[in-house]
């Protein structure tokens, strides 16, 4: 993935915070050197992003050794106030393996567990 070019044009539909969020969930002990890798960032701005997110709670990093482990919250909820009734759990649903863990709202406004 690190020999894919960036997208044409100037945007794209997810945020360099919602890539390392998910890389790092799918790959909790991955380096960050890795992650910068994975999602065409630079070290730098990767560990800027990882401070942000466990500044804002979601996700943990726990020293394991000579290396960090990083645990998500999948209970936290999107910023913007159009999604802030929503946990980020079904983003990593969505775009992980892994399986929604917290309550996430249906397509339709139920909830589902």
């Amino acid at each position: 993935m690190a020999d894919e070019a960036p997208p044409r044009g100037s945007w794209t539909f997810l945020t360099s915070h919602a890539r390392v969020l998910l890389a790092l969930a799918k790959d909790p002990e991955a380096r960050l050197r890795e992650v910068a890798s994975t999602c065409v960032l630079t070290e730098r701005s990767v560990q800027s992003i990882v401070a942000d997110l466990e500044q804002e709670g979601y996700l943990t990093r726990v020293r394991e050794g000579r290396r960090n482990h990083y645990r998500i919250t999948p209970g936290a909820k999107f910023r913007h106030p159009a999604e802030a009734d929503r946990d980020i759990a079904g983003l990593l649903a969505l775009f992980t393996d892994l399986p929604p863990t917290a309550t996430t709202r249906t397509p339709h406004g139920g909830e589902s567990s």
